[in-house]
């Protein structure tokens, strides 16, 4: 089968077409001929060699999929050879086959094209742990979602409406600001032209955030608690501006703040499991309904991945970039 597998760690030029054997479903597993595999930062800094796949993991790129289930192993029925599903995988999507626990799999609804089910396992599963799970965001709740046009906001955004939430997004231009309001944002603070602590504090009346949502790290995280109401809960997913920070620990005692955080990739197949099956019961019926799509900014052919990865780089992007394995 055709696949991305690098063999060094580079620049985009690296992710490069190469052949490798089609992979063989284990116990409990399933064999998914792809049609699209979302495209994701963590992906770029595993090319570049800053965050290697966790053990176990193929060292083919690509951590979700959609496509059509071809073979099972083990422990799975085979009458769902044949069905369209989607998978949060840890490794293996950038490649005309791969293999997923068949736990993490979520059937594709009508509802969904196969390039808009590959763009929802990652952002989903991240927002709903981190943003539901972790900051027990609830119907009535304000929060703060920094990077409102990446995938990751742009599911927060589609979430948030979903499920009653006011939410506040932060973007890096004017015109990036109105596109994530024109996806439902309340309300959207261009972080380059305006103090974001200070326009959280208006927007709130003084009150702030029950939760912020944050993938920046470094001098944020002081910054995200002053935005923080009293029992607020500050959750980090992602440390793309420092992986430490100073923070007055007497506010958090005296709040009563909270800050947590996690990642998901390194997490076993059991917790994804029971995130996925939450998932079925609870975002699903939306999905399957035509209520919640992921937003697509671009699709790429998988012999134009560094196309890809040059995209999700420059940081132009509103939404998902997907990767379509048809010739």
């Amino acid at each position: 089968m055709r696949a991305i597998d690098p063999d060094a760690p580079g620049g985009p030029d690296v992710l490069r077409i190469v052949e490798r054997p089609v992979p063989v479903p284990g116990p409990e597993e399933v064999l998914i001929r792809v049609a699209a595999a979302g495209v994701n930062r963590p992906e770029v800094m595993q090319r570049k060699g800053l965050y290697p796949p966790p053990p176990g993991a193929p060292s083919i790129l690509g951590m979700e999929v959609s496509g059509t289930i071809v073979a099972v192993g083990d422990g799975v029925m085979k009458e769902i050879i044949g069905q369209p599903v989607c998978a949060l995988i840890s490794g293996g999507a950038y490649a005309d086959y791969a293999v997923a626990p068949w736990g993490q799999c979520l059937p594709v609804p009508e509802a969904l094209s196969m390039v808009e089910a590959a763009a929802m396992p990652e952002t989903l599963f991240t927002v709903w742990t981190n943003l539901f799970e972790r900051g027990y965001a609830s119907e009535g709740d304000t929060v703060l979602v920094h990077g409102g046009t990446s995938g990751i906001g742009t599911m927060a955004i589609a979430l948030a409406n979903l499920f009653g939430l006011t939410i506040i997004v932060t973007a890096g231009s004017d015109e990036k600001c109105a596109a994530a309001k024109a996806l439902g944002a309340d309300h959207a603070i261009n972080y380059k032209t305006q103090d974001f602590v200070a326009e959280v504090k208006a927007i709130t009346a003084g009150k702030g955030c029950a939760v912020v949502l944050d993938m920046v790290g470094g001098d944020y995280l002081p910054r995200n608690m002053q935005c923080l109401a009293d029992d607020g809960r500050h959750v980090s997913i992602a440390v793309q501006g420092g992986l430490t920070a100073t923070i007055p620990i007497f506010e958090i005692m005296r709040r009563r703040l909270t800050l947590t955080g996690s990642t998901l990739r390194p997490r076993d197949t059991a917790f994804k499991t029971l995130v996925a099956d939450e998932l079925s019961r609870t975002v699903w019926p939306h999905v399957a309904a035509g209520r919640l799509k992921p937003v697509i900014d671009r699709t790429f052919p998988l012999a134009e991945a560094p196309a890809a990865h040059e995209r999700m780089e420059a940081g132009d992007h509103v939404g998902k970039i997907v990767l379509v394995m048809d010739d």
